[in-house]
């Protein structure tokens, strides 16, 4: 990590500023700027924890910082310690350490014995811009708190960033959500993010959801979640362009000159709009955007050379093949809206579902035209399964949408994406 100190801004600032709010310290507005109070706030906390207080993020306070970050500690037992003791410590509850630690007897402790202990904060910050590295500590972080939980990587991005998921549930009934196709869109990752860590800390607490019962869901059904499928994409709209990216100049050029990409930039990192690259009646999508002047890689529309020319695409459709999906939902933002049709192809009973999620959410029931009528996830799911796809356009307003949306958004969609385990 970059040295932060006063003058610094950016998502890393952004994140240090949340952490120091959640744990009770004020650092002023979450803005990704680094000032005076943010340095304030720095410096009380370098205090606190017996490092030099110069209100400067250098390695040492980082290390103390990045713990917190993960959300869990590695602790080894000392005499005289139980559960209890050390969750009383670190201001956490019992049964958030059994469950972080399933192999455990607590009754036979053993001295030296290494344990997890989760912190009594969340993993998942939801007031800041939420970048893959973000995601990729906090899927750790989940992970190291309900061991239990299976996490994978189901393949590459063009850069070679790991496309993630994470299952919830034993069940025979598979569904896949997935976000971020798009790179302005990048909301519906910490969406889906905070849905597994709220299900997973009711679940683990023996507690409902809005009534649902998440015992019988986990073991009726099989949640898979693929929370940002476009992580190269969402990494050049939050962080900018790198000059060691391998496609600077032509980034640049596709980006019409300009350098700045945080207002404009759709497609992957190759300039391709993945749900345009989709095999799903391609080819009348590509005519599309040539009336309509697209003809190579730029910020959006563009649907790639050829159908899954682009390794994301091909690792969603190849992870759908390998599993047994009765429902899809594909996260994008925005306009509440929810899109559930492909050439009167998708079966009778989506209509009755897309009615529920509608009911749920608040969200209308719509048919999509134009261009975007083709090549999408979704419409590749029902081209070739027959069965329930849906895109849900979360949000309102012009993309990116700011994260002081986050709340509404999640309200809005929780118990839709609780139902559709189960529909």
């Amino acid at each position: 990590m970059r040295i932060l100190k006063v003058g610094s801004k950016g998502t890393d600032v952004m994140e240090i500023q949340s952490l120091l709010k959640k744990i009770g310290y004020n650092p002023g507005p979450i803005d990704g700027d680094f000032g005076q109070q943010t340095k304030n706030a720095v410096i009380q906390f370098q205090r606190d924890n017996g490092l030099d207080p110069d209100g400067i993020i250098g390695p040492q306070t980082y290390t103390v910082l990045d713990v917190l970050l993960r959300g869990y500690d590695e602790y080894y037992v000392q005499p005289g310690d139980t559960l209890w003791k050390i969750a009383r410590d670190y201001y956490t509850t019992l049964n958030k350490v059994i469950a972080a630690n399933p192999g455990v007897n607590p009754y036979q402790l053993q001295i030296g014995q290494r344990i997890i202990v989760p912190y009594g904060i969340d993993v998942v910050d939801t007031d800041i811009d939420y970048t893959y590295e973000i995601m990729e500590r906090d899927i750790a972080g989940l992970k190291a708190r309900y061991p239990f939980i299976e996490v994978g990587v189901a393949g590459e991005s063009v850069l070679g960033k790991k496309l993630y998921y994470i299952k919830l549930g034993d069940g025979p009934n598979q569904v896949f959500y997935n976000g971020a196709h798009h790179s302005l869109e990048w909301i519906t990752t910490p969406l889906l993010m905070k849905f597994t860590e709220n299900f997973l800390k009711s679940y683990t607490d023996g507690k409902n959801i809005r009534g649902y019962d998440l015992e019988q869901i986990w073991d009726n059904s099989s949640i898979y979640i693929m929370p940002m499928v476009n992580p190269d994409g969402v990494d050049l709209v939050l962080d900018g362009l790198s000059t060691d990216n391998p496609y600077y100049n032509e980034l640049i050029d596709w980006n019409n000159g300009s350098s700045d990409f945080s207002q404009v930039w759709q497609a992957n990192i190759r300039g391709v709009d993945l749900n345009h690259n989709y095999p799903a009646r391609w080819d009348e999508s590509k005519e599309r955007e040539i009336a309509m002047g697209i003809t190579g890689p730029g910020p959006t529309r563009y649907g790639g050379p050829f159908p899954l020319s682009e390794p994301e695409t091909e690792t969603v459709t190849e992870f759908v093949k390998n599993h047994n999906f009765r429902l899809v939902l594909a996260y994008h933002t925005q306009g509440e809206v929810i899109f559930w049709q492909f050439e009167d192809l998708q079966p009778p009973v989506a209509k009755t579902i897309g009615d529920m999620f509608s009911k749920a959410s608040g969200y209308r029931l719509a048919e999509i035209t134009g261009i975007g009528a083709y090549a999408g996830m979704k419409d590749w799911f029902i081209q070739e399964y027959r069965r329930p796809g849906y895109t849900i356009e979360a949000g309102l307003g012009k993309n990116p949408l700011p994260i002081s949306q986050f709340d509404k958004i999640y309200n809005d969609n929780e118990e839709l994406l609780l139902l559709a385990s189960i529909v």
